[in-house]
């Protein structure tokens, strides 16, 4: 199989990383279904679809303006137009959901944490839509800086660079286990998700130092500098991971 992976049916082209990001959100969705079915709820359904909207509209909003802020794209025509809304980063998707969530409570009075129901799907969906990333190759801005490194690939530029997509997959692989096995702890009520946070945005700032990116402040990349601010939004929870380590 040669990358970018662009199969023909039926005389036309298929677009595999958009049918992947389609069955990303469907499973994700239909895995937190599942999961809410085997878990008692603190929360009311009718807050949980309002904190679900505020996660919705906080993700679409956060995608496509970091997207555009790791990749800018001028509007001079309609076509540049359109391709501003396919502009989008998961980084940006998950921040800016954080705070539509964190928005939506504060609006309808919800007080209590709603984010460890939401962690395994995300994961899931993530693991999916990175897939259909690697396939894509040099087509999507998911590949890593030319290398000599031995796991270094041909990703449709003639060219060998870190599969940054493959690293990401074993990643949460990991991550997956570690938190699932972390979850049967009895761990307190918000904590998986602020894990999962907290390692996600970790491990994305040291893998965007082998991208190809462009540089705005102080050496670090736009999806850097939001990795940061998403540290310092959890930095009570990094404090206390710290204390307890020590």
């Amino acid at each position: 199989m040669t990358l970018p992976f662009e199969p023909i049916l039926f005389g036309y082209e298929i677009n595999v990383h958009l049918i992947l990001e389609y069955l990303a959100f469907f499973l994700g969705y239909r895995y937190y279904i599942f999961l809410r079915k085997k878990t008692t709820d603190t929360i009311e359904s009718t807050n949980r679809l309002s904190i679900i909207l505020g996660a919705a509209i906080g993700a679409f909003l956060g995608s496509r303006i970091v997207g555009f802020l790791e990749n800018p794209v001028w509007i001079s025509d309609i076509f540049s137009f359109l391709n501003l809304f396919n502009t989008k980063t998961i980084m940006g998707g998950l921040f800016g959901g954080l705070l539509g969530v964190e928005l939506a409570k504060k609006m309808i009075g919800e007080k209590q944490s709603s984010g460890d129901l939401f962690t395994f799907p995300i994961i899931v969906g993530i693991f999916i839509g990175r897939i259909g990333c690697f396939l894509s190759g040099t087509n999507e801005f998911t590949y890593g800086k030319t290398t000599t490194f031995f796991l270094g690939m041909n990703l449709g530029d003639g060219l060998k660079r870190h599969p940054i997509a493959l690293y990401e997959l074993l990643f949460l692989a990991v991550l997956f286990v570690f938190l699932w096995k972390l979850k049967r702890t009895n761990l307190k009520n918000g904590l998986l998700f602020q894990y999962f946070m907290i390692a996600y945005f970790g491990f994305r700032f040291c893998i965007e130092f082998i991208k190809p990116n462009t540089f705005f402040l102080a050496g670090l990349s736009s999806i850097q500098i939001l990795c940061l601010i998403c540290m310092l939004y959890y930095r009570k929870t990094i404090l206390n991971l710290v204390k307890n380590a020590r």
